[in-house]
């Protein structure tokens, strides 16, 4: 694998904590400043003519690329503002422009200003309203709040649908574009109009603020069950599990609760080494590639939770990498798994830093359980179901960790 600076597997992240959108990095740049760009002064990055795609199956598609230098000179020369966008606004749209065609919401292009923005958000600090937001149905949908941020405490909840930001709707946006609107300064105030269920819309208003998220927190209850909460794969998750791996031996609690709701994802490989602290050997997740090349990623054995009773809770929130982990203990049958139907990402993701600041985010792969297991789009199921409706966490209640303590509390440690 190459250094992480360089490529990293990560989670899709989506929305509002991050810059996910439905874009793709194209390759027609090979090497020119895009600050140069004019029209008297084209980089030709291909013959004016027209040119040969080779495909898989060994077909060719012509492509006229005199067609994107019509539609440049026209925009240049026709737009109504066209003094408002540089070349470099029109350069990097059309790489976005490019990433659409794919249909893929998990490929991204970022400019160097969403790259610093992502880079802030995977370190665990940004400005925002603290929500991860996804695509589900060509609907902008709020995938999860994170813990103690704006967006939680303003009432927002996993499942929500975005229909308008600060009354402009979202129909119509890609990602990108609604994330945009709802991204800003700190101390300053958004308005999303959501629709929950079948309730009627409702317009909730969140003061935006610096978002700092700390991926690991543990409770340690008097009945002796120990609550390792992760709502984030980051750049802080091994090392802060790893403490809390430490505490759990040190207090040598009856069972584990790993409260996995709302966590939309993250690092793979931080996935894989949090499910060897349960599984000792064996598959964690493979990549199915293109071409059927797969990749399988081993446990690294540690095994220090293994004689631990654990109970997983997973809701709508709980996504791509808390989804590897889930699946994992599952199929091993090291965890019993509480709650609600997970999200359902079940793709990876490269990032790959260019030129100029840029990076490159790709759907490279799709994951499946150690049981074979594809997610993507229906998520994993809980072995026991137990909802958690919106008036319950209105008063507080939390069906699913109750039913969590019961399982361990009435299990013997083995």
């Amino acid at each position: 694998m190459m250094n992480n600076d360089i490529l990293k597997k990560i989670r899709i992240i989506l929305g509002v904590a991050s810059l996910a959108a439905l874009i793709f990095a194209g390759g027609y740049y090979v090497g020119h400043n895009p600050s140069r760009l004019s029209l008297m002064n084209r980089p030709l990055a291909f013959s004016p003519e027209a040119i040969n795609l080779t495909i898989e199956d060994g077909t060719s598609t012509p492509v006229n690329f005199n067609l994107y230098w019509q539609v440049w000179d026209s925009l240049k020369n026709n737009y109504v503002d066209k003094n408002k966008v540089s070349d470099q606004d029109l350069f990097y749209g059309s790489l976005k422009g490019l990433a659409q065609s794919t249909g893929d919401p998990y490929t991204v292009f970022m400019t160097p200003q969403e790259s610093r923005e992502f880079a802030d958000e995977l370190a665990g600090t940004f400005e925002g309203i603290g929500a991860e937001l996804g695509i589900r149905n060509e609907t902008a949908t709020i995938i999860a709040p994170l813990d103690g941020t704006p967006a939680q405490k303003a009432g927002l909840r996993a499942g929500d649908k975005v229909y308008a930001v600060d009354n402009v709707p979202t129909i119509g946006l890609n990602l990108n574009e609604v994330v945009k609107k709802i991204r800003g300064p700190k101390d300053t105030k958004v308005t999303l109009t959501i629709i929950r269920g079948s309730d009627k819309p409702r317009d909730i208003v969140i003061t935006r603020s610096v978002i700092q998220v700390k991926s690991v927190t543990t409770t340690m209850r008097p009945d002796g069950i120990l609550i390792i909460r992760i709502s984030n794969f980051n750049d802080d998750t091994a090392s802060a599990f790893s403490q809390a791996v430490n505490f759990a031996l040190t207090k040598n609690p009856k069972g584990i609760i790993l409260d996995l709701r709302n966590n939309p994802g993250g690092y793979l490989d931080t996935a894989v080494d949090i499910a060897s602290e349960w599984v000792t050997e064996g598959m964690i997740v493979a990549e199915q590639f293109s071409g059927n090349r797969r990749n399988e990623y081993p446990s690294s054995g540690n095994g220090r939770l293994q004689n631990f009773p654990t109970v997983v809770l997973i809701n709508g929130g709980s996504a791509s990498a808390s989804e590897i982990l889930a699946g994992a203990l599952r199929d091993y049958k090291k965890a019993t798994i509480v709650g609600e139907k997970s999200y359902g990402k079940g793709s990876v993701q490269t990032l790959s830093d260019l030129a100029e600041g840029s990076s490159l985010k790709v759907t490279v792969a799709k994951w499946l359980t150690p049981a074979g297991d594809y997610i993507n789009d229906k998520g994993l199921d809980p072995d026991i179901v137990v909802p958690l409706t919106t008036a319950q966490a209105d008063k507080n209640l939390d069906p699913q960790l109750d039913r969590a303590l019961q399982i361990l509390l009435s299990a013997k440690k083995k």
